[in-house]
């Protein structure tokens, strides 16, 4: 708490502990003017475009009934300090904002409004989930967007508010169920890529691929990833929805709130499917490479019977031939007559009769 009200004080911010979790870094990423919009409505109409936020701030005061919409990427500390002095934003809602990797969530200080959403995009060419982040500051007059990544894309939900005055003119919660519906329907994509990869994992671990558990631990990882940007979203949508008639919000709007609500619904469900089928295949997986297994070590113990019957068989010989090769004086076989004969003879009529037996037993 001291840290933030000395931060908002001189505009200079200690570093948070969180920044060591903290993965961004302003070096990796390509410059964007932090300031990507800032716009002044009246009555559905942009009636101006600030060079500063200074001018925002003087517009807005000059102005009554209009509205500020300022669009910031990756912001400055010091152009937060501002915000944050001049429209009363919360140290609690204005470290997160800092910081980022927030989950969703929507707080309320007094009569502003903190939404922190998380929007996702499928991409094609490496088959992967990446994810953005937008912390939304909405207020009596205003609304404040941060992002810390390239999306979502504010830009288009800006351009259908402004070809839509009927919707503008109903003020910053309108401007909140633009940039709520943005991202919902920013899922679906994501829910046909995922149903895409799923199939293919399908296929290739009925067909014995050993490279595939890797694959299904990834995305069985991006899967519940998904799942904690989309579940926050009913509870989040729902509350607004029952503080509507508290907040002004009309009933054009709430059930606008509501068809985003039945949205984020099919995607949390699909989801969970996702996650419940991905389980699933693992489960299979590690059945199918089981008796893989199993076959490879019974086909193993094959070999080694027959290798073990035919060393049985030609050890016989072996043997017989050993006791008959001694060079003992007093051997009474040694000087019989029929002594080879009935040697060769026992050693074939061992040999037979070891081979009737593994054969009988199926080691041979």
């Amino acid at each position: 708490m001291a840290r933030m009200r000395g931060f908002l004080r001189s505009g200079v911010r200690e570093p948070a502990p969180e920044h060591s979790m903290d993965p961004r870094s302003a070096e990796s990423a390509p410059y964007r003017p932090t300031v990507i919009d800032n716009a002044l409505y009246l009555d559905g109409q942009r009636i101006g475009t600030p060079a500063s936020l200074a001018d925002a701030f003087d517009g807005l005061k000059n102005t009554p009934g209009s509205m500020a919409w300022i669009g910031l990427y990756r912001p400055k500390d010091w152009e937060l300090a501002k915000l944050a002095a001049e429209f009363g934003l919360h140290e609690l809602a204005l470290e997160d904002a800092i910081v980022g990797h927030q989950r969703p969530k929507a707080d309320r200080y007094g009569e502003m409004l903190f939404v922190v959403l998380r929007a996702a995009t499928y991409l094609d060419d490496v088959e992967e989930v990446a994810f953005g982040e937008v912390h939304v500051f909405v207020g009596n007059n205003f609304v404040v967007t941060v992002r810390h990544a390239e999306s979502p894309d504010l830009g288009a939900v800006r351009r259908r508010m402004e070809s839509d005055p009927d919707l503008l003119r109903q003020g910053p919660q309108a401007v909140l169920y633009a940039i709520l519906d943005a991202v919902v329907d920013g899922y679906a994509p994501v829910v046909a890529g995922l149903q895409k990869d799923i199939e293919e994992i399908e296929v290739q671990v009925f067909g014995g691929d050993p490279t595939v558990s890797r694959r299904v631990y990834e995305l069985f990882g991006e899967v519940i990833e998904f799942q904690r940007a989309t579940s926050p979203l009913l509870p989040m949508i729902d509350g607004f929805i029952a503080g509507a008639s508290k907040y002004g919000v009309n009933e054009e709007l709430q059930s606008y709130l509501r068809d985003v609500a039945d949205h984020a619904i099919t995607v949390s469900e699909r989801v969970a499917g996702f996650r419940q089928l991905l389980q699933n295949i693992l489960m299979i997986n590690s059945t199918l490479v089981a008796q893989e297994q199993t076959r490879a070590s019974y086909a193993q113990s094959e070999e080694v019977k027959k290798i073990s019957a035919w060393a049985a068989i030609l050890f016989a010989p072996t043997l017989v031939g050993t006791i008959y090769g001694m060079n003992f004086d007093h051997m009474p076989e040694t000087h019989w007559a029929f002594g080879y004969p009935f040697a060769i003879v026992l050693m074939a009529a061992v040999c037979v009769i070891l081979y009737v037996v593994f054969k009988r037993r199926d080691w041979l």
